[in-house]
């Protein structure tokens, strides 16, 4: 087994001690210095790794900090230090710049991409292109908006039939067998949104103008192309993005409206508002079986007789408890995978809700979790243990179609109504997920777009991809109010598509699993255990996977989905 700088201990008692900011900054310094001097390839390679070492304590902390900040975002110690360590590590960047010249300009370049493979040289020339420190001040503030939206969002509650409810809580009430419990959720739901949105439009309104200003400031025509190159988006370009939504609204779109209309009849409304979407059986959907701490111990099971490599992880992350599930005042919405590399431990936070999305987390996030505890033990250079998001989303959708056999245990004997569902939310999702990115890419577009502009733009793109949907006049929400419960618009810009490149790999892994199963595992095992050393296609081709971009591949990858979904619904 790898060894890790620290000992492994229960997350809870995972020690913080503030990172010492000027070692950071001398290790830099000092691995520039023996970068540029180093007479051989060993002495240049010990200066990389050096470095890798020096830096993992505060990437560790770093982490460490940014998890606890949101568990509890009314938390005022993390929130301070989160912002100090932000602050630091926007200093560093000339630094970690400098660096990175001289490792890009070293007579031993070739030896490092003949061991590590040209994809390391790749990302040192794109950070080169990204990092200034020019930039640095906003850097910084970009960072601590994010952070006030989160700690905004977070906080946001409404009092629904006597009970306190923020989002998640609202949405699970929006998948109730009573339509007057759903529609009144909603409107709560959508309220709340219309009570906090001043705030929020405020937030992103400086969050657009600070991106555009880093892009005007290091070059970039707007912020789209820089935003492409930091999300190291070598193989493809915004037009082969936008060729890939037409696919989408062209074939999934027509599909997703007649599932949308099946639905309608079985549910037996007159017309299908956004509220009844998320029930998709009139008896109610399948709800997962047992509590918290029952559905890991199921999970617990099922990755043990899924394979070797699988039981051993989940293992490791139940036995050091490193994950935070439970929905609570004050934390952070939505779900997500982080790692704290001083330990050798994925992290998994989520927001459990009595639904079936808790089910999801504990194989969505759990895939991203067993690739990276793969790749922490087995890819020496940090820097490529992670890939890009469009492969990395592979990783866990994948991992939520290999669960299906195992899902009579969560859901007992509803658990083929938990796999059509399943399906049905990963195929009806995918329009969705295209609004989002043709919507940012119209925004840093027209940097001149106030909120009510974004609002008609959000509404014109989401008829398109989805003209089935309907707000059941809410003002709010009908003129264009729903982009703003994205999180990734404002954390992660441009993020979201990658989910639904990631689910035609899905699909295609799906479709391989009901007929060669093992050669299914073994090519998927094969892409996590590759992490980020290759680049995006090539890393597709490494797994037999199709490109997503060519056309014709969404419509092969759909086509058994929807076969599939014609017999189950």
């Amino acid at each position: 087994m790898k060894q890790f700088r620290y000992p492994p201990v229960p997350f809870d008692e995972m020690p913080y001690v503030r990172p010492d900011a000027a070692a950071q900054r001398a290790a830099l310094v000092s691995a520039a210095e023996a970068m540029r001097s180093a007479g051989d390839y060993p002495a240049a390679r010990k200066a990389f790794f050096d470095l890798q070492d020096a830096r993992e304590e505060f990437e560790t902390m770093f982490s460490l900090c940014s998890v606890r900040a949101t568990m509890d975002t009314t938390d005022a110690f993390y929130e301070t230090e989160i912002r100090l360590l932000r602050e630091e590590a926007a200093k560093l960047i000339p630094l970690k710049k400098a660096f990175d010249q001289a490792l890009a300009a070293s007579r031993f370049r070739a030896d490092f991409e003949r061991e590590f493979g040209p994809q390391m040289m790749k990302l040192v020339d794109a950070g080169l292109r990204t990092a200034d420190e020019r930039i640095v001040p906003d850097v910084v503030k970009e960072g601590e908006l994010t952070q006030k939206y989160q700690k905004d969002s977070a906080v946001a509650s409404a009092d629904f039939r006597g009970e306190k409810c923020n989002f998640y809580g609202l949405l699970r009430h929006m998948e109730s067998t009573d339509r007057r419990e759903r529609a009144e959720a909603f409107r709560v739901w959508a309220a709340l949104y219309a009570r906090i949105a001043p705030g929020l439009d405020e937030t992103y309104a400086a969050l657009v103008e600070v991106r555009n200003g880093m892009a005007e400031k290091l070059g970039f025509k707007d912020y789209t192309d820089l935003c492409y190159l930091k999300r190291r988006r070598f193989d493809y370009t915004r037009e082969d993005a936008a060729n890939f939504r037409r696919q989408i609204r062209e074939t999934v779109t027509p599909a997703v409206a007649d599932i949308r209309e099946r639905q309608r009849r079985r549910l037996g409304v007159e017309k299908l508002h956004w509220y009844d979407e998320s029930l998709l059986y009139p008896e109610g959907n399948a709800d997962p079986i047992g509590s918290r701490d029952e559905l890991v111990e199921k999970a617990g099971r099922m990755y043990r007789e899924m394979s070797g490599e699988t039981g051993e992880f989940f293992d490791f992350m139940r036995r050091y408890r490193l994950f935070d599930l439970d929905t609570r005042p004050g934390k952070r919405m939505g779900g997500y995978m982080t790692s704290l590399p001083g330990y050798g431990a994925p992290f998994i936070f989520s927001n459990f809700n009595g639904t079936a999305a808790d089910v999801d987390v504990l194989t969505h996030e759990a895939g991203h979790a067993f690739q990276g505890y793969l790749a922490m033990r087995s890819i020496p250079a940090a820097m490529l243990r992670g890939s890009t998001s469009e492969i990395n989303e592979i990783h866990s959708m994948t991992m939520e179609h290999f669960a299906y056999p195992w899902m009579g245990s969560f859901f007992g004997e509803n658990s083929e109504k938990y796999i059509t569902s399943h399906l049905i939310g990963a195929l009806g999702v995918l329009p969705y997920m295209c609004c989002v990115d043709e919507f940012q890419h119209e925004v840093y577009a027209h940097p001149e777009y106030g909120s009510a502009d974004w609002r008609k733009a959000w509404r014109r793109i989401e008829r398109a991809y989805m003209p089935w949907r309907s707000y059941d006049g809410e003002p709010f929400l009908e003129e264009g109010g729903f982009w703003m419960q994205k999180q990734h618009i404002f954390l992660y810009p441009f993020y979201y598509i990658d989910y639904a490149l990631a689910q035609m790999c899905a699909f295609q892994f799906y479709g391989l699993m009901k007929t060669d199963r093992e050669k299914a595992w073994e090519d998927y095992l094969r892409l996590c255990r590759a992490g980020g050393t290759m680049g995006y296609f090539d890393l597709l081709e490494l797994a037999g996977l199709d490109n997503p971009f060519a056309d014709g591949t969404v419509e092969k990858s759909v086509g058994h989905v929807l076969k599939e979904l014609e017999e189950r619904y």
